[in-house]
């Protein structure tokens, strides 16, 4: 092998004098006894090989320096991949807490994520509105996830979240002539059917407590005993039929508020015959408010309301033209206290049933709408 040429050893020295410069005393030590070496080696070569310079192949020197010592990273730039190591390790270890520490807090987030609840949140989210109930169903609604309410997403876990938005579900079905009454008469009848419907159960004055006055003018003041009993549950609220709360949704806004300013509905009117001189309006409600109280706890209170109204002919009968009569009407409430109490319902929250009357009768589905409001006991519900 050649030895070493004057300029490489030249620049060999410039660059362990640069290194020397920023390297702590250790690694300048080290430096030097490695060229003391390469000296000593380069020396002992060339009097072996009697100074005749020894080509490799192609007739280029065979370099002598160890391997990596002029290609492999200074410490300066060892030290820099360091930090970032530390850098990366330290970040994701506080990545790491922050993760921890919201399961902790939150730990619904991890449990909705493994049960499949979130799945279930978004499949619901993304369901399409049902179409109109035209007739009533045969049996109750498929079961959904079952999930709480919130202030933020109050028909959560419930069947209402593919119902229309209030008046919306009130449809009124194409009017035709029925039992010697025109088709005009009929279409007449089922708007003001739908109209007390709304001022009863969507109207916000009705809601929160004061006089239907809407509900209340479309009503023939000439029906016998209908009329005074109103008056009177409204005047002075009583118990079972003396409750204003049968025939009109009520809450008492100093327990509750509503929650936003929508209520799901779902039913079916029709027209048809009765006694000679007489058109009958049947109607089929559920109305789900959401409500919430100063805790922000927040229930759903599910109104069924079967209503079947009367229009005479005055000619026939003792009645107001283009007024309705109560022909019958009947209640059911879910997730309220057993009896109204006040004029008002009273949303049940499941954190408070610790006293008063507990419901004892059989557990029923509030959603489902394939049979008739049964009875007024207080039963339990299978989902709210």
């Amino acid at each position: 092998m050649s030895g070493i040429s004057d300029e490489e050893w030249q620049r060999f020295g410039e660059q362990i004098a640069r290194e020397a410069a920023d390297a702590p005393k250790e690694p300048s030590a080290r430096a030097r006894m490695v060229t003391e070496r390469l000296r000593r080696e380069e020396r002992e070569r060339a009097a072996a090989a009697g100074r005749r310079g020894v080509l490799g192949r192609r007739g280029r020197p065979v370099p002598s320096d160890p391997p990596g010592w002029r290609t492999g990273p200074s410490r300066q730039e060892a030290e820099a991949r360091r930090r970032r190591r530390r850098g990366l390790g330290a970040t994701a270890a506080i990545v790491g807490i922050a993760a921890l520490a919201l399961v902790v807090v939150r730990p619904e987030l991890l449990i909705d994520r493994l049960t499949g609840k979130t799945q279930a949140r978004a499949a619901a989210a993304g369901a399409s509105p049902l179409p109109g109930e035209s007739v009533r169903p045969t049996a109750a609604p498929d079961a959904v996830y079952p999930d709480r309410p919130t202030l933020k997403e109050p028909f959560r876990g419930s069947p209402a979240a593919q119902w229309a938005d209030g008046a919306a579900g009130i449809e009124v079905p194409e009017a035709a002539a029925v039992g010697g009454w025109s088709r005009e008469a009929v279409a007449d009848a089922l708007s003001k059917a739908k109209r007390f419907l709304v001022a009863a159960n969507l109207d916000p004055k009705t809601l929160r407590g004061e006089r239907p006055e809407a509900a209340m003018a479309l009503l023939d003041p000439r029906q016998p005993e209908v009329p005074e009993r109103l008056e009177r549950s409204l005047a002075q609220p009583g118990g079972g039929v003396n409750s204003p709360a049968i025939l009109f949704t009520r809450f008492d806004l100093a327990e509750v508020q509503p929650v936003g300013d929508v209520v799901k509905v779902r039913g079916s009117m029709r027209a048809e015959a009765g006694d000679p001189g007489e058109l009958l309006v049947v109607t089929d409600y559920t109305f789900v408010h959401p409500m919430a109280r100063a805790d922000r706890s927040v229930q759903r209170t599910i109104v069924r309301r079967q209503i079947t109204f009367s229009v005479l002919d005055p000619a026939r009968w003792r009645a107001t033209a283009g007024r309705l009569q109560l022909h019958t009407y009947k209640a059911e409430w879910s997730n309220v206290r057993c009896e109204p109490t006040g004029g008002f319902l009273h949303p049940d929250f499941p954190q408070d049933r610790t006293g008063g009357t507990h419901p004892s009768g059989p557990a029923t589905d509030p959603y489902d709408r394939s049979g008739d409001i049964q009875g007024d006991g207080c039963g339990t519900v299978t989902r709210s």
